[in-house]
């Protein structure tokens, strides 16, 4: 039973929003729990979503490029920040 619910996690998808401040826009992104934020970069380029020189924040973290969904425990109708990178 444990190896069918691990197998699951691989091909469950449900919905997570981007918001993008600089386009006062919500974005919808179906996700898996294994997919990594580099997944969902590509998903949001493939929808013509620009994130070249932007980075994903999550609870007020920021979110590396090889996190999965699983590993930041967000969660189906969670909301994640995309936003320009500070000049530091």
């Amino acid at each position: 039973m444990e190896k069918l619910r691990r197998l699951s996690l691989h091909w469950v998808k449900f919905e997570i929003l981007v918001h993008v401040p600089e386009d006062c826009q919500m974005y919808p992104v179906s996700v898996r729990p294994a997919d990594t934020i580099k997944d969902l970069r590509v998903s949001l380029v493939k929808q013509g979503i620009t994130s070249w020189k932007k980075h994903f924040s999550y609870n007020g973290r920021e979110l590396g490029e090889y996190e999965t969904i699983r590993d930041l425990n967000i969660k189906s109708g969670a909301v994640i920040l995309l936003v320009k990178k500070s000049a530091r």
